[in-house]
């Protein structure tokens, strides 16, 4: 997960600006972290930059980047100022832009040792987890919604904390398989492209249920977000995702991303499950 995603409870970002002028060569304009994987990097190996390169095409645009760790302000300082257009990877229920109908919805996942063979049932209610050491994901000392639901529990004992952004973002998944904890919740993307590197020797099992009673969510549906009042570029982009939509699936795919159904969540832009 980006780090602007996890601030949000949801991280990822890509600007496109207009046509100039006449017989000027349009811009795709993507502001994106440049060491972020599997969302971006400087390198333009993640996901999103190649989700990003799909758009440049089909709007016969050239892609060019402005490399920015997100945080907080980030909006603010950068799509408000016009300084970014698009936001590529966005909480589709982010109110302070305009968003477009969700691209994709993830979930966070248990990740363990299939040696370890831990049968315990995905919730936080198990047992099983009371007698663990647990890794959870967290940014600026704050944690991620899995740790929110342990600390709930009592169970803040047995968290270990792992900073996922930049170099580090795969150290999670690595603890697992090096048995430093002995299981992790993970954002899905993340999970689920680091895994690869393991393939058969660990086992990712969805957060159930989607929601932590009364109100604390494990699965979010994934935008593109532009500044509100620019509706014209809202809708040019929910175009292109619509005709795009099987290359787009086939990518995250090939990153690992767990996808869950879009059809249970309303289409029109800006809801969310």
């Amino acid at each position: 997960m980006s780090s602007l995603f996890l601030r949000l409870c949801a991280g990822f970002t890509v600007l496109l600006s207009g046509i100039t002028a006449v017989g000027q060569t349009r811009e795709l304009h993507v502001c994106a972290d440049p060491n972020n994987m599997p969302f971006s990097n400087m390198k333009r190996e993640g996901f999103e930059n190649r989700i990003a390169a799909l758009i440049a095409e089909d709007l016969h645009a050239q892609l060019s980047y402005v490399w920015q760790r997100m945080g907080r302000g980030f909006v603010r300082e950068y799509l408000d100022k016009s300084r970014c257009d698009l936001l590529i990877g966005i909480p589709s229920n982010y109110r302070s832009i305009l968003t477009t109908s969700p691209y994709y919805r993830s979930t966070y996942l248990f990740v363990s040792s299939r040696a370890q063979r831990l049968d315990f049932v995905s919730g936080f209610n198990s047992p099983e987890l009371h007698r663990l050491k647990i890794g959870i994901q967290v940014l600026d000392e704050e944690y991620t919604p899995p740790g929110e639901a342990l600390a709930r529990r009592g169970l803040q004992g047995a968290i270990v904390g792992f900073d996922t952004a930049g170099d580090g973002a795969g150290s999670i998944v690595q603890a697992v398989a090096d048995r430093q904890v002995d299981v992790a919740v993970v954002w899905g993307p993340l999970a689920g492209y680091f895994a690869q590197k393991y393939r058969g020797s660990l086992v990712l099992t969805p957060v159930e249920p989607e929601v932590d009673p009364p109100g604390l969510p494990f699965t979010f549906a994934i935008s593109m977000g532009v500044c509100k009042g620019n509706v014209s570029l809202r809708n040019e982009v929910e175009a292109i995702l619509s005709r795009r939509e099987g290359e787009i699936r086939d990518i995250l795919d090939q990153y690992g991303v767990p996808q869950l159904p879009l059809a249970s969540i309303a289409k029109s832009a800006g809801e969310v499950n």
